[in-house]
């Protein structure tokens, strides 16, 4: 069985989040911070282009394992995506006064962080971080 391809890295977030150009990367950085304010944890590097932070074990019904971040973010050429890692049930509320934004499976996907209520999106981050500790 293959392994992850996708693990933390011990390369600089800072020298990444400096490598992205234009208002994208002024976007990353500014939700580099909320983040780590949000959610009290340091971020990481996972592979070449996540933004993690903090640790868990998952181990998936089909037996499969790996280890992944509690919240994480990309900054991607259509959006910033956020990945929520227990999904969105129960923020319908949040969500509702996020602004606008899409939604996948696990991921939130924001066209621009100036778009958005980043008050919400820190309570968004928080409870996503309690959830996965099993607080919420």
């Amino acid at each position: 069985m293959a392994g992850n391809k996708t693990v933390r890295t011990d390369a600089s977030v800072d020298d990444y989040l400096a490598g992205i150009a234009g208002s994208r990367g002024d976007d990353a950085r500014e939700l580099n911070d909320l983040l780590t304010e949000a959610t009290g944890l340091r971020p990481a590097l996972w592979g070449s282009s996540i933004v993690g932070f903090g640790d868990r074990h998952l181990v998936y019904d089909s037996g499969r394992e790996l280890d992944w971040f509690q919240i994480g973010f990309a900054a991607r050429k259509q959006a910033l995506t956020l990945y929520l890692t227990e999904g969105f049930e129960g923020y319908d509320e949040l969500l509702g006064r996020l602004g606008p934004h899409t939604t996948g499976v696990g991921c939130l996907y924001v066209k621009r962080l100036s778009d958005v209520d980043s008050a919400v999106l820190a309570e968004l981050a928080k409870r996503s971080v309690q959830h996965t500790r099993g607080g919420g």
